[in-house]
This record gives structure tokens, C-alpha cells and sequence, in this order.
């Protein structure tokens, strides 16, 4: 799983749902070639993309639907959602409605896979996304 992030805002978020669920994070500038290129030093092959923002991430989500990656996004009401697979609707504009929007995705994520309970709250708070 990758979690990419180019804006200044979400990239905290970002790095932090790395983290907690054992992603691999891309916050910041996306190298163009990533996923396609394989001479390229930093080639990679993720089995999933999440995106916080696909206008302006729009360079890997191109690479991804190259390469059959599915991709998974926040999207606002105006965002392009041409090569999204799944789209989350979402305020994606405002640096607390992603970071909110990271946690969820973070908890729900470590609920599935079993490592908290649904009956005891997670014990990060989501003011740490922001």
C-alpha cells in the first residue's frame, strides 16, 4: 500500500496513516516514473494507492492506472475522478477534514485487520492528523 500526498497540509496526515497501518508514504513531490519506469532507481510496485487529492496528485494516479493499480481517493465535489477507482467524498480543501478524514480511514483500517476492538476506543487522537 501506498499513501501519497502532495499537499503541504496533507502530508502530516499522510506519513501518520503510514505509519499506524505499515504503509509505504510518498508526502510531498511524487517522482514522475515511479511506477512505470523500471530502469529508475526508485521504481515501485504497490498492490494500492490512496490518495488524498487526485487534481493535485494527478501524476501517480496516471502511472497507477498504467500499471492496473487500484486506487482508492479523497475526493471533493469538483475533484477529477478519471482513473479513481474508489472515490470517498470528502472535504478535501481544509487541513482538519483531511487530517479527520486519514484517522478514520487509519482506525477503520486497523479495525479490519483486528488489531483494536470495535468496542474500546483507539487511544491516538486525531488532532496528531493535523
Amino acid at each position: 500500500v501506498f499513501v501519497v500526498a502532495s499537499r503541504t497540509y496533507a502530508q502530516r496526515a499522510c506519513l501518520k496513516f503510514a505509519r499506524y497501518i505499515g504503509a509505504t508514504p510518498i508526502a510531498g513531490r511524487f517522482t514522475p516514473g515511479a511506477f512505470t519506469n523500471q530502469i529508475q532507481a526508485a521504481f515501485r510496485e504497490p498492490r494500492l494507492l490512496v490518495v488524498s487529492d487526485p487534481r493535485t496528485d494527478h501524476q501517480p494516479v496516471t502511472e497507477a492506472s498504467y500499471a492496473n493499480i487500484p486506487i482508492v481517493s479523497f475526493c471533493n465535489i469538483d475533484s477529477p475522478t478519471k482513473f479513481v477507482d474508489i472515490a470517498v467524498p470528502c472535504n478535501n480543501k481544509s487541513p482538519h477534514s483531511i487530517g479527520l478524514m486519514w484517522w478514520f480511514l487509519a482506525r477503520e483500517v486497523l479495525r479490519l485487520r483486528g488489531m483494536i476492538s470495535r468496542d474500546t476506543q483507539w487511544d491516538v487522537m486525531p488532532d496528531l492528523f493535523f
